[in-house]
C-alpha cells in the first residue's frame, strides 16, 4: 500500500473484551460506572463484507476501519483490535496508548508478512481513553471522534486525508469535500509505513459531555448538523448508536458502518493519580519558593531558575528560554537562548495549547530533547 490509500470491503464481526487481571478489572469497574456506552458496526448497503472493528473494553474504546479487501482490510482492523486488548490500556497516559498504536502497525505489517491478510492491508484507527475528567485520543487516518459538550458538538480529531489537505489548503469547500472523488484517499494509515505516527489529543471534559468515535461510513453519510441533532435526540447511548447507524444507511450506506457513543455521566477529578500528582507538586513548589523568600534565599530561587528551562511560542516559533516561565512574586526569571525554526502551527493542539503558557523542563537538555522531537514530527510524511 502507497502512502495514499483507497479503501475496499469485507466482513468482520464487532469486538469487545474482557480482562482477568485485578487492576484492569478494577479500572473497567470504575471506567464502567463513570460512563454508559452503546455501539454498533453495519455492513451498509452497497459493500459485501465489514471491514470495521471496535473495541469497548472501559476506558478504553477503539474503532479501526480495515482496507484492503475482503480477507484483508478485516484481518487489519482485527489485528489492530487484539493488539489493544493486550495492551489492557487503563489509565490516560499518552505513551501507553501511543505505543499501542505503533505496536499495532508493527503487528499487521508483520502479518501482511507472514502471510496473514494480504500484502497492502492496512487500518485507521482512533481510540480513546477517559480517566475521570480527562479524555485522551490517538488517531491515525480518517476514523474521527467528535465530543458533544451542551448542545455544541466539534470534530476532535483532523482527518489525515487528502480531502483534508485540500480543505486546510482552502482549495475545496466543506461541501465540495462530502462529494470530492478522491473523498475516500487517505494519507496515514496503519500498515502503510513502519514509522507511521498517531496524532494524540488530550482534553478536560465534564458530566453530561457525549463522546462520539466512527468510521468514515458513518461521518462522510452525514453532516454535523445532522450528527449533533441525531445525539440530543436520542440522550441513551444504544438508542443514539442505532439511530446514527440507521440514518448513514438510509443515506446511501456506500462504506461500513460503525459508531461507539459514551455518555460521561461522572467524573472525580481528585481522584486522577496525575491531578494529585500535579497538585502535589504545585503546592511542594510553592512552599520551597516560600520558605526560600522566609529564609532570605533569594539566591536560591535565581539558582534553580538558572538550572531550568522552558519552552514557549514565540512569534509563531517554538522558542528556548533558561529560566521560568511567567512571574515569580512579580519578577522575571527567564533568559532568552535561542528561537528554533519548529513552527509551533506543525505541532498538535495540546502541544500548541502547552506552548502557549510555556512547557517547563528540568534542564536545558531536557528542552533541548523535546525540541529534538518536535523536529522528529516534522521531518515525518
Amino acid at each position: 500500500m502507497t502512502a495514499a490509500s483507497s479503501r475496499a470491503s469485507a466482513h468482520s464481526p464487532a469486538h469487545s473484551s474482557t480482562r482477568s487481571p485485578a487492576h484492569a478489572a478494577s479500572a473497567a469497574a470504575r471506567a464502567a460506572r463513570a460512563t454508559s456506552v452503546g455501539s454498533r458496526t453495519d455492513v451498509g448497503r452497497v459493500r459485501e463484507h465489514n471491514e470495521d472493528s471496535l473495541l469497548i473494553a472501559p476506558p478504553l474504546y477503539v474503532v479501526a476501519d480495515g482496507m484492503g479487501g475482503h480477507a484483508a482490510g478485516e484481518v487489519a482492523s482485527e489485528i489492530a483490535i487484539r493488539i489493544f486488548e493486550e495492551a489492557a490500556i487503563t489509565e490516560a497516559d499518552p505513551e501507553t496508548l501511543r505505543r499501542a498504536v505503533l505496536d499495532s502497525n508493527r503487528a499487521i505489517i508483520d502479518g501482511a508478512r507472514e502471510g496473514l491478510g494480504k500484502q497492502g492491508m492496512g487500518t485507521t484507527l482512533t481510540a480513546a481513553v477517559i480517566e475521570n475528567d480527562r479524555l485522551l485520543l490517538a488517531q491515525v487516518g480518517d476514523s474521527r471522534a467528535y465530543l458533544l459538550e451542551g448542545q455544541r458538538l466539534h470534530q476532535v480529531t483532523r482527518d489525515h486525508s487528502l480531502v483534508a489537505e485540500l480543505l486546510s489548503r482552502g482549495q475545496i469547500t466543506q461541501e465540495e469535500a462530502r462529494v470530492h472523488p478522491n473523498r475516500s484517499v487517505i494519507t496515514r494509515a496503519l500498515g502503510s509505513d513502519p514509522h507511521v505516527q498517531p496524532d494524540l489529543y488530550e482534553m478536560r471534559v465534564h458530566e453530561g459531555d457525549r463522546l462520539m468515535l466512527c468510521s468514515d461510513g458513518l461521518s462522510g453519510m452525514l453532516s454535523a448538523t445532522t450528527i449533533q441533532q441525531l445525539l440530543l435526540k436520542n440522550p441513551d447511548p444504544q438508542q443514539a448508536a442505532d439511530a446514527l447507524v440507521d440514518a448513514a444507511s438510509e443515506a446511501g450506506g456506500h462504506d461500513n458502518i460503525t459508531v461507539i457513543v459514551v455518555n460521561i455521566n461522572k467524573v472525580n477529578p481528585l481522584a486522577n493519580a496525575r491531578h494529585k500528582r500535579r497538585f502535589i507538586w504545585g503546592v511542594a513548589v510553592f512552599f520551597l519558593v516560600l520558605a526560600l523568600l522566609v529564609a532570605g534565599t533569594a539566591g536560591g530561587i535565581y539558582a534553580y531558575a538558572r538550572n531550568a528551562a522552558f519552552l514557549i511560542n514565540e512569534n509563531g516559533y517554538v522558542t528556548l528560554y533558561r529560566g521560568l516561565p511567567g512571574e515569580v512574586l512579580g519578577l522575571e526569571l527567564k533568559w532568552r537562548v535561542e528561537q528554533t525554526a519548529v513552527p509551533v502551527s506543525s505541532l498538535n493542539p495540546t502541544t500548541i495549547d502547552g506552548l502557549e503558557r510555556g512547557i517547563q523542563a528540568e534542564s536545558l537538555n531536557e528542552a533541548w530533547e523535546l525540541i529534538e522531537q518536535y523536529e522528529e514530527q516534522l521531518e515525518r510524511p
